[in-house]
């Protein structure tokens, strides 16, 4: 037997697993590293998160990164040595993290990476090819091979490859981990965009519900950076709030078919770009808008798209809702949340044990704690959830 099949195996026959969570969003604000204990699988896992660091992305990364992000023309020879540059970056990010928390790498069993999304394509978005694409860039063998720990990356294509449209993942370890035997629970996560899990009490995979709502924080961010120089996210929601919601714009930026396609589905910023904005404030004649206008109306859409997808999704249905994600630490958007779903508090999914801002890194960690160690949670085609393992083994050598 290969060694590193031999090695795998013994990994996956173990009580508990040492596996390190990668995750860096659409905002690219930096590396979330989650260092997770894992023992069991399926509903029997069992989690102790024993470190996670958010490591920030330098300004360069950024904008080396973004030259091709979400854009439909690039220049194909940055993407191909962007593929292993980004992977190297994060194997060195890894190995920062744990020489700062005084781990050696040997002691870690797993890495599981998400990689960096560069280009998200539903085949709702490219209707006259029926095939659903997404791309994340930061190669695993790069990963595996410069920390010398076994790396299970590329989750999303498997997904695809089933049916799915490559998003979202966070239903998996939503499911294993945050389900409950007498409580509706929505976990809302807000990233750039936004998406829920929807877990009916009593375990019942086969009524689990999961979907992208739209825009969660990358518009605010987007029109952030262009009108305040400087400022890379409106920072407690301190512009919005010097502003008022325009309901012209406000009209123009719900009118996108997305928000008429039928439920489950995925976006990202490829849709809601800058370039939305725009066209937004055109159609709605409100270019000359003041900016703090323009961000107190992007910081409603997001909250009243939420929230229309949440009530869309749970009827009359009684529910307890749980926030993660940068947005969760947004005032004004949480408040007008909690005015549209009217409901007296949002408390992060740290409170039913697995940290809001840890969480996506976490839950990958976990996914790959699954493709090694667990079965196939059968999610029955009601729930149009592809039930399937995912991601892809690098070895170290």
């Amino acid at each position: 037997m290969n060694k590193n099949i031999a090695r795998l195996a013994r990994i996956a026959s173990k009580k508990s697993r040492a596996i390190i969570g990668l995750m860096s969003g659409t905002s690219m604000d930096g590396l979330d590293v989650a260092l997770c204990d894992i023992s069991g699988s399926g509903m029997q896992t069992k989690l102790k998160l024993r470190a996670f660091e958010t490591v920030p992305f330098h300004p360069d990364v950024k904008a080396r990164i973004g030259e091709v992000f979400a854009k439909s023309t690039i220049d194909f020879e940055l993407l191909c040595i962007l593929n292993p540059w980004v992977g190297q970056l994060h194997a060195d990010l890894v190995l920062k993290c744990l020489k700062n928390w005084r781990i050696s790498p040997e002691k870690i069993d797993l890495i599981a990476s998400h990689g960096q999304t560069v280009y998200h394509s539903p085949a709702s978005q490219h209707p006259e090819d029926d095939i659903n694409a997404t791309l994340q860039i930061g190669d695993g063998d790069q990963i595996a091979v410069r920390t010398g720990i076994t790396t299970i990356s590329d989750f999303r294509q498997k997904h695809i490859a089933k049916g799915g449209e490559g998003a979202p993942l966070a239903v998996y370890g939503d499911y294993l981990l945050l389900s409950h035997k007498t409580e509706n629970r929505i976990l809302l996560n807000i990233g750039g965009i936004a998406n829920f899990t929807y877990l009916p009490a009593g375990y019942q995979p086969n009524k689990v519900f999961v979907t992208d709502t739209g825009p969660g924080n990358t518009l605010i961010d987007h029109v952030t950076r262009r009108l305040f120089p400087g400022e890379y996210y409106d920072k407690d929601a301190a512009r919005a709030r010097q502003g008022t919601v325009n309901d012209n714009l406000l009209k123009a930026l719900k009118a996108d078919r997305f928000f008429e396609l039928p439920f489950p589905k995925t976006t990202g910023p490829e849709v809601f770009s800058m370039g939305y904005v725009q066209t937004a404030q055109e159609t709605s004649d409100t270019i000359d808008l003041d900016p703090e206008d323009v961000l107190a109306t992007l910081t409603r859409f997001s909250a009243e798209t939420i929230a229309a997808g949440i009530r869309k999704a749970t009827g009359k249905k009684k529910f307890s809702i749980y926030l993660s994600g940068g947005g969760a630490h947004n005032p004004l958007l949480t408040q007008w949340l909690r005015e549209l779903l009217n409901v007296n508090e949002l408390r992060t999914t740290e409170v039913i044990g697995v940290p809001g801002d840890a969480k996506e890194a976490i839950l990958f960690a976990v996914l790959a704690n699954e493709t090694v160690a667990g079965g196939v949670t059968d999610f029955g085609r009601r729930s149009k959830i592809p039930s399937v393992s995912m991601g892809k083994v690098s070895f170290p050598q």
